[in-house]
């Protein structure tokens, strides 16, 4: 799947840490490669902080934790500005947001008003305290995630927040064979400590500009509008995708061409991202949740009935 030298370099190197999770890895890269961010919703302990950690020392990144607790404040996150006596002004203390890499761990567990802090943050890579806007560090990325078992005390994330996240998905337990390997890594020393970087934040900002390089065909591109109207008009959906998901599909596709060696995007691409992009972008009507229907299946419901374009010189 990843052909890229230094993709590769970066997937090989975090495998390192986290076991059996190429698939995972490789859509965080993909992810970051498009500036956008991830959300991860699964129970705690499958190596969720591992991967990010792995992810910001392989690339040299400035790596923060963000814990979301019911009394953290939106300042916890953004940064507050203090008095110094000395000086007699006041000084910006930056807060975790401002770094290359910040896990937003538990984003359910805090309060809507500090949810609406990374909101900026996500969707400008900038955040604004006493009336001034400061530029976040670049690259900037987010990995968030939330527990989908214990819902008590927590507060889920409005669509709007929903929708400044590229993808969502889940790692998900290992295999018996991948666990066994993983406790054989951990067994002396957490392989953590001994990974070192393998791609310099310059070479990946190079690599997001030549992202932005991929050509994207127009009929790929009418290729992800139908299938986005197509989450509007499903019969399972209350509320479909916004253009935004069609933003985030395309913008997507062209990393995963990117890493693949391509320079063009091709169907396959947006068939395979879609169920990432877009799950987590739609509602589902009552009926379709009683019965216990995901937006994942949608979404591949949705995939199958969509015509894929044909090259014009391929029709006889």
């Amino acid at each position: 799947m990843v052909k890229h030298p230094l993709i590769n370099k970066v997937v090989e190197n975090v495998e390192q840490v986290v076991v059996g999770k190429r698939k995972e890895v490789t859509l965080s890269l993909i992810a970051m490669l498009s500036g956008g961010h991830v959300l991860l919703e699964d129970v705690p302990g499958v190596g969720k902080t591992m991967m990010v950690r792995a992810i910001a020392k392989s690339i040299g990144a400035n790596f923060k934790r963000i814990q979301f607790t019911p009394d953290l404040l939106p300042s916890d996150v953004t940064g507050v500005s203090v008095y110094d006596q000395k000086t007699m002004e006041f000084k910006f203390r930056p807060g975790p947001i401002m770094a290359n890499v910040v896990l937003a761990d538990e984003i359910n567990r805090t309060s809507p008003k500090t949810q609406a802090a990374l909101l900026e943050a996500l969707e400008e890579a900038s955040v604004t305290t006493d009336g001034e806007t400061r530029q976040l560090e670049k690259p900037f990325f987010v990995m968030a995630t939330q527990n989908p078992i214990e819902y008590g005390g927590t507060y889920p994330l409005p669509e709007a927040q929903l929708d400044r996240f590229l993808f969502k998905f889940k790692i998900g337990y290992p295999s018996h064979q991948e666990e066994m390997e993983v406790l054989n890594r951990v067994e002396k020393q957490h392989p953590i400590e001994k990974i070192e970087a393998v791609l310099s934040l310059d070479d990946l900002l190079i690599m997001q500009k030549e992202v932005t390089e991929i050509y994207v065909d127009e009929s790929i591109k009418s290729y992800i509008i139908s299938i986005v109207n197509e989450t509007r008009n499903h019969s399972s959906v209350y509320l479909g995708a916004s253009p935004r998901g069609s933003i985030a599909l395309m913008k997507a596709a062209q990393s995963l061409a990117f890493i693949q060696g391509r320079e063009y995007v091709i169907p396959d691409d947006i068939k395979f991202l879609a169920p990432f992009a877009l799950g987590h972008r739609i509602i589902l009507n009552s009926d379709s949740k009683f019965a216990n229907v995901s937006t994942k299946v949608v979404v591949n419901e949705i995939i199958q009935r969509v015509k894929i374009p044909v090259r014009k010189e391929a029709v006889r």
